[in-house]
């Protein structure tokens, strides 16, 4: 029944925001966060049992291909699509559209992300059945979380008319999208159960997906369409480097599902997902302390610490805490972060600075 079906896992992601855990030579997915293994070894551990090793495509940068596929030796080397410089989620969908379209006309995709915890990972195959035969219907289909708190870091999607009981799960029309929205207005999206997050994982077949683009971006359709014209021919690599910087960067999230005519939702029932994306985010992953510490690796002391992350990326040191709260310690290689929680996002003002300063060693 799948034999049509391809998960595209985006590897892309420098993590910026995670520095100075994250850095160039070893990217957020590349981090552990659950046990030894990493998070794109987790992407991939969750697929087992849908998706064999060759229909899983893995869309990334040139400088991170060696180090996934030492991760995941598994994965065949043919099945890395390479993106010449990042461009947006839209871009990436295209291509990996490009490459599924060449080896199976009648294909299908699922797009994930190789940055995200997913602890029910049962739960995860089932709502990409789910939406793999809401896909066969001619619906962009997406997955939503159940909000556990008023979030105000993620996009929300609101429920529209059902389309019924897919493998056991309701499905329906999206009514809408909305921004990231204000503390209070999260409030109210979370209480009146119209409203899910977006989680960034979309479903769609090929044909589908490509006449959305034509219709919707008919500039990345016309650029797509020259990488597709020389595809698995010896001009391939000359064509993409010479059109992929002309692309106007785009989220798929903007460029297509917004204005979509058939979007679909299938909101998760307990799928216990986390977008790792921040250090403040580590805290509605990973469990606490009764002092609400998270002390993630390394060697720690603490007294009369609350609500703080430490993160001691060594063998050799020690951190002690006195009398402090509410604060992310992470010392990793040549640098210290210390952060107000409050100020998490703040990082990648930092790694930006670091980068305008020409300070690489850092990064």
């Amino acid at each position: 029944m799948f034999e049509h079906y391809y998960a595209v896992i985006m590897a892309g992601g420098s993590g910026t925001r995670l520095w100075p855990l994250s850095r160039r030579n070893r990217p957020k997915q590349s981090l552990s966060f659950l046990g030894d293994r990493t998070l794109f070894q987790h992407a991939v551990d969750r697929l087992q049992g849908l998706f064999p090793y060759e229909r899983i495509l893995i869309v990334t940068v040139e400088e991170q291909v060696a180090l996934l596929k030492k991760e995941c030796p598994e994965i065949p080397d043919e099945n890395y699509v390479i993106e010449p410089l990042p461009r947006g989620t839209a871009s990436v969908v295209g291509l990996a559209a490009i490459e599924i379209k060449h080896r199976d006309p009648q294909g299908a995709m699922a797009i994930l992300t190789a940055d995200h915890l997913i602890k029910n990972e049962d739960h995860l195959r089932q709502l990409l059945k789910a939406a793999y035969q809401l896909s066969k219907e001619s619906y962009l289909v997406t997955l939503g979380i159940k909000p556990s708190y008023p979030s105000t870091g993620y996009g929300y999607i609101q429920k529209g008319a059902p389309l019924g009981t897919y493998e056991g799960l309701q499905t329906f029309k999206v009514k809408r999208f909305k921004e990231k929205p204000d503390e209070q207005t999260a409030k109210n999206l979370v209480s009146d159960g119209e409203h899910v997050w977006n989680s960034g994982m979309f479903i769609w077949e090929v044909d589908t997906v490509i006449a959305e683009i034509e219709r919707q971006m008919p500039d990345l359709y016309e650029k797509l369409e020259k990488i597709n014209e020389s595809w698995s021919t010896q001009e391939s690599a000359e064509v993409l480097a010479a059109v992929w910087p002309t692309i106007r960067k785009e989220t798929i999230d903007y460029g297509i599902m917004e204005g979509a005519g058939k979007a679909a939702v299938i909101p998760s029932v307990d799928l216990g997902w986390h977008d790792v994306g921040s250090w403040d985010s580590i805290f509605e992953a990973l469990d606490c302390d009764d002092a609400g510490n998270i002390h993630m690796s390394g060697d720690a002391v603490t007294f009369d610490t609350h609500g703080t992350l430490i993160c001691e990326d060594s063998t050799d040191r020690l951190i002690v805490t006195i009398g402090v709260e509410d604060l992310i310690i992470v010392d990793s290689g040549n640098a210290l972060l210390v952060c107000d929680r409050k100020q998490a996002q703040r990082v990648r003002e930092a790694v930006r600075k670091l980068e305008n300063d020409g300070r690489d060693d850092y990064l």
